[in-house]
């Protein structure tokens, strides 16, 4: 009898993980949007990610932890922990601050370069730390882009 049970628990318990579906595709940094520099305290970087799930399956968001390059230097990294939901088959906004390390960057010549309207290329890479039906898991985030800084 009790082996009987024991077979009967460990077969169903391979059945329930064969039919948990993990993502077959991963999260897609789309764009970053509304980028604005707010200089008036600590430099910080404010902007919009708006990222794409191309799977059937919905999800959570739990952290973000991205490094930020600006013209190849390190800039800052968001480190935020997060409990957004991630739709199926749908795109989703997250808002990103980013404590910029001008020292860096070279201050004044970031500035000059700002009040000058210079573009900068700036680049996100790192990872997204995702929950598909309780199982944790890790989304690569490699962007790049031409951002025009707004004040």
């Amino acid at each position: 009898m009790y082996k009987a049970t024991l077979k009967f628990l460990v077969v169903g318990l391979l059945v329930m993980l064969a039919s948990c579906k993990t993502p077959k595709e991963d999260i897609v940094l789309r764009q970053i949007k509304d980028v604005v520099v707010d200089g008036t305290t600590a430099p910080m970087l404010k902007a919009q990610a708006i990222f794409f799930n191309p799977n059937p399956q919905h999800g959570k968001l739990k952290r973000i932890n991205v490094e930020i390059f600006v013209d190849g230097k390190k800039a800052g990294t968001v480190d935020q922990e997060l409990n957004t939901i991630i739709p199926a088959k749908g795109e989703f906004t997250v808002p990103l601050e980013v404590k910029l390390a001008m020292q860096e960057l070279g201050f004044l010549d970031t500035i000059f370069s700002v009040l000058g309207g210079k573009k900068f290329e700036v680049r996100y890479e790192g990872v997204l730390k995702v929950n598909y039906h309780g199982f944790p898991l890790r989304v690569p985030v490699k962007y790049k882009d031409e951002v025009r800084v707004k004040f």
